[in-house]
Formats: C-alpha cells, sequence, structure tokens
C-alpha cells in the first residue's frame, strides 16, 4: 500500500476530527479563536502523541500545512453550515465515530511503519484515534467517552488490530485499511445507535 493512499486516509480523518471538535467548541460558545484551538487540538492531538512516542520529529500535525489548512476550512463550515450540520442526530459524535476508524488505521500503519512490533502499533493506533478527542471534551468540560462506558476505545481496537493484520500480510494488505474503517466506526456508530455500554462497576448501595 503505498504513501500517498495513507496519507489521503489522515487527512479525510483530520477532517471528520476537525469537524467534530468545531461543533463541540461552538455548542460551549467559545469564541472564533477557542473554536479554532479545540478543532486543532482534536484533529492533531492524537498524532502528535504518537510521533512523540516513535521518534517521529518534527510532529506532522506541528509542521504540515495541510493539517492547519484542513483545520481552518472545518471551522469555515461548521460556522456557516451550523443547520446543515445540526440536522445529524448528534453531529459532533457522528465525525468523531468517522474519524476514529480512520485513524484507528492510519495511527497503526505508521506506528508499525517506524516500530515494526505488533503491540506498540495497536496501542498507538487506538492512542491516534482517541488522543484528540480526550484533549477536546478535557478543555470543553466533558468527561472524556474513553473513560466512560461507552464503546469508544474498544472499537478502536478492532480498528488498529485489523490494519496491523494488513501489514503483517496476514490478510490482504489492500482490504485491510477498509475493513479497520469499516468495522472501528461501524462499532462506534452502532453502540451510539443502539446504546450498547461496556458494563461498569457499580457503586455499593
Amino acid at each position: 500500500m503505498n504513501y500517498d493512499f495513507f496519507h489521503y486516509i489522515d487527512l479525510i480523518g483530520t477532517l471528520a476530527f476537525a469537524i467534530s471538535g468545531a461543533l463541540a467548541a461552538i455548542n460551549r460558545n467559545l469564541d472564533i479563536f477557542g473554536v479554532f484551538v479545540i478543532s486543532f487540538i482534536t484533529a492533531c492531538g492524537g498524532g502528535i502523541l504518537r510521533d512523540i512516542c516513535i521518534g517521529s520529529f518534527p510532529p506532522a500535525g506541528l509542521v504540515n500545512l495541510e493539517y492547519l489548512t484542513i483545520v481552518v476550512l472545518s471551522v469555515c463550515l461548521s460556522g456557516f453550515s451550523q443547520k446543515l450540520l445540526l440536522k445529524l442526530n448528534q453531529p459532533t459524535l457522528f465525525f468523531d465515530a468517522i474519524g476514529l476508524g480512520f485513524f484507528a488505521s492510519f495511527g497503526a500503519h505508521k506506528a508499525y511503519f517506524f516500530s515494526g512490533n505488533t503491540e506498540l502499533a495497536i496501542l498507538l493506533g487506538i492512542v491516534t484515534a482517541v488522543g484528540g478527542g480526550i484533549l477536546r471534551d478535557t478543555l470543553t468540560t466533558t468527561i472524556p467517552s474513553v473513560l466512560t462506558k461507552e464503546i469508544y476505545a474498544s472499537a478502536a481496537i478492532f480498528g488498529a488490530g485489523i490494519q496491523v493484520l494488513g501489514e503483517k500480510d496476514i490478510i490482504n494488505p489492500a482490504l485491510a485499511p477498509w475493513l479497520a474503517i469499516l468495522i472501528c466506526s461501524s462499532i462506534r456508530l452502532l453502540s451510539l445507535k443502539f446504546k450498547w455500554n461496556l458494563p461498569s462497576i457499580k457503586q455499593v448501595q
């Protein structure tokens, strides 16, 4: 699988997460600078953490103009198309779920390319997928989804794991990214629709 293919996957994931971050910030009534900051952190935060962990310096999210351009466009799109986007059921969660699949795939691919380590690739695929969302939720004073009983990080595990199977030629490398994206995002979207949750430890009364 060539570099350009995964680069486009990364950019699509960046767009989805940037929109989810912008919408979350708008819902919190932040000013234009605050919306931009939350959008950027949501879109690039997980990737920056991944790049630091694998020693890819400087992190792509801090030096690639394409990411900044996507964030600016996402803020504009979210600002001028609020009525259209808000017609979606829980638009922030919808775009977050789409971005989750793309970033789980790309994050696992890049981590495996740099390290050749299966466990690290899966772990950093998850970090790439959920890192930006955790930062977004923290800065907008929301308990991060990954820390609640919602199916979030567990969906990313499936996406990252499938991508690594493709990297190791256990499944078709050309098919693996699409399966990873489809299964990861579908699990997240279906869990939201049908309210699937992981069990919690109930407080003793």
